[in-house]
């Protein structure tokens, strides 16, 4: 059963000359760019569907998740899930970083392509607000060696 929140999660990594570069999808549906996203299953707290979502759409198997304060509301109306609960009208969408080490990514079929781009280069990309955010939370936490571990 699907749970009433969203996880966002950013893939990143330091480059052989130490800028951050991240990974951004395009969607197969919308053909928009955004981060890896997805929705609680059952009883699952959100850094569980993070790990969860991230191995499942991009085959990333990483320890290194990152909890960022950024949270997004969204509409019912964008889950089927959700769409015809009573009393419900916008679940949270949770953040996550993950860093990565290698730029061997597997998209899920979800998915049509992905970039490793620098920050400015993502931005440009990504269709939603949220992700913006969320990525320009992250940029600023990686620069000031201030990331909290989700585990």
């Amino acid at each position: 059963m699907r749970a009433e929140f969203q996880v966002l999660i950013i893939p990143f990594i330091k480059d052989e000359n130490g800028s951050i570069k991240y990974a951004v999808f395009r969607r197969k549906d919308n053909k928009n760019w955004q981060f890896i996203a997805g929705g609680g299953e059952d009883t699952e707290k959100p850094p569980d569907a993070a790990k969860r979502e991230t191995k499942e759409e991009a085959n990333i198997t990483s320890d290194d998740f990152f909890i960022l304060k950024t949270k997004t509301m969204i509409p019912i109306t964008e889950f089927d899930a959700h769409r015809n609960k009573k009393g419900l009208y916008v679940i949270p969408e949770y953040c996550f970083g993950v860093k990565i080490n290698s730029l061997s990514i597997d998209i899920s079929n979800e998915h049509t392509e992905f970039k490793i781009v620098e920050y400015d280069d993502a931005v440009s990309l990504l269709q939603y607000d949220g992700n913006k955010t969320a990525l320009w939370e992250l940029n600023e936490r990686i620069k000031e060696g201030d990331l909290k571990r989700a585990y």
